[in-house]
């Protein structure tokens, strides 16, 4: 049997952070309304937004901004998309392998202030406040949780800091979360990538980059979108052979609902497990994967040293009875299919292997 891999061919520009921008309050293709007056509008000073329910005021665009770890790059990649790297005092954000292939490179770069992660992989609280930043961003609402050592966001605005949760997961680790929150959170979406840069692009007054980002994006999907037009939909299974902690019976972690989703929607095919949620994907068995229906395997890589053709060669053996498994279709992602600024690589990825795109 011979195995393909099949490259990304839809040849997206990355990130031309001057690019045109565009007018209006809110972001046209999604409902939830943008934190930024228009994505391409000078920000005013004193600025006050609402973050998961709490008002924070910025009289200045922060200059000392710590990133919390969160096993989260979206945040430390969306500053590198916007040009922000020089605000970043210390960052505590990693992953050994990205589908942009400088962006590891880029993050390795930036400042560290000489952290180190507690046993719930986070900033410690006096770590935090001896650092004396003026802005620190979580990925989740449980990075600001005592019960994980950190400082909550009360500490940090005694202390004169101002905090941010990423706004798609406001209710991520936060019980007692608005509903609104809470449904944000539930149908996180390629939107939910762009309402972060936004976000960031309104409080550091470059709200222009921001746009000239997401409009990228928005050509890049339009574009597979159309080429993947009228193709019958294949069904693809997302797994992360790396990941297997996360699956309670040692398989590799599925990835499904959500985000996930639309990533692999917007490239003309089903997730085999669309909609369902974290603790139904943890509970997965081999009955489930060996009976799944799987046009397109994709494998997501998680460190530099991964093989995703022989994690592939892997699967296909212990599962005969996919259809990939026959004509040995699958590829390979990596960071691009979480929240961040990379969304539409995954997207391209896909849909090249779903569709054999020319």
């Amino acid at each position: 049997m011979s195995f393909r891999t099949i490259p990304s061919t839809a040849a997206l520009c990355l990130l031309g952070l001057t690019a045109a921008c565009s007018n209006g309050t809110t972001d046209p293709d999604t409902t939830a309304t943008s934190t930024a007056q228009g994505p391409a509008s000078r920000t005013a000073y004193p600025l006050t937004i609402d973050n998961c329910g709490r008002e924070i005021t910025f009289e200045e665009p922060p200059s000392r901004v710590l990133l919390l770890n969160g096993t989260s790059v979206a945040e430390v990649e969306s500053f590198i998309a916007l040009g922000l790297q020089d605000r970043i005092l210390a960052n505590s954000q990693s992953y050994g392998v990205s589908d942009d292939p400088d962006m590891v490179d880029r993050i390795a770069a930036l400042p560290t202030g000489d952290l180190s992660l507690n046993e719930n992989f986070e900033v410690p609280r006096e770590q935090v406040l001896d650092l004396a930043p003026d802005l620190v961003i979580s990925t989740w609402a449980g990075g600001f949780d005592a019960a994980t050592g950190s400082a909550t966001r009360d500490q940090l605005a005694t202390a004169g800091i101002n905090s941010l949760v990423t706004p798609a997961n406001c209710a991520y680790g936060d019980p007692s979360a608005r509903p609104e929150d809470q449904q944000r959170h539930d149908t996180q979406s390629v939107q939910s990538s762009f309402e972060l840069l936004y976000t960031l692009g309104e409080i550091f007054d470059v709200s222009d980059r921001a746009a000239g980002h997401v409009e990228q994006a928005r050509a890049d999907l339009k574009d597979i979108a159309e080429a993947v037009e009228g193709a019958e939909p294949v069904n693809v299974l997302v797994v992360y052979p790396g990941m297997a902690m996360m699956n309670n019976n040692g398989l590799p972690a599925v990835f499904a609902g959500g985000l996930f989703d639309d990533i692999v929607e917007r490239a003309g095919a089903v997730n085999v497990f669309a909609g369902s949620s974290g603790p139904e994907l943890a509970d997965i068995n081999i009955e489930a994967l060996a009976t799944a229906d799987v046009d397109v395997l994709v494998i997501g890589l998680f460190e530099a040293d991964e093989d995703g053709d022989a994690y592939a060669r892997d699967l296909f053996e212990r599962f005969p009875a996919w259809d990939a498994s026959r004509t040995g279709t699958y590829t390979t992602v990596s960071d691009s299919f979480y929240l961040g600024p990379l969304n539409a690589l995954a997207v391209a990825r896909i849909a090249d292997a779903a569709h054999d795109l020319p």
